[in-house]
């Protein structure tokens, strides 16, 4: 097998994901059953790749996903004050979804934002130097 063989697959595979990810909003097990079969790659493979990426989800996720940075920079700057006011304005704790299926709450390692520290994302916005009031009118204005 050439090494650009196991790359080409490696490509495909991420844009199989994220395609199935954008199209459905989560990446089921028959979508994962289906592209290992395509690539020719096991299951565990794919599995592997799902799940190593936080990006992607298993699971069928709200219309909005709040993902608040826990890495150092927010965690100093307390994240998990910003995490506690999003549970208790929406009632759900990490790795959940709301009832109506508006929101789902993510904790993520790093969104890029440490120079906004204590930071979230709503879908691919950015929010930073956040609280209570701040978090509270925002996830207002995102209902």
């Amino acid at each position: 097998m050439s090494d650009s063989k196991p790359n080409m697959t490696r490509e495909s595979l991420l844009s199989m994901i994220s395609e199935e990810q954008c199209k459905r909003g989560f990446v089921s097990n028959e979508a994962i059953v289906s592209m290992a079969q395509k690539l020719g790659i096991s299951v565990g493979e794919v599995y592997g790749v799902v799940t190593f990426y936080a990006y992607f989800s298993l699971k069928p996720q709200g219309k909005h996903i709040i993902r608040v940075c826990k890495s150092v920079p927010c965690h100093l700057k307390q994240s998990e004050m910003v995490v506690s006011w999003i549970k208790a304005h929406l009632g759900i704790e990490p790795g959940q979804t709301t009832s109506d299926g508006r929101f789902s709450l993510e904790l993520a390692n790093c969104i890029g934002a440490c120079d906004q520290a204590p930071a979230m994302l709503i879908d691919d916005v950015v929010y930073g130097n956040l609280t209570q009031a701040k978090v509270a009118e925002i996830l207002k204005s995102s209902e």
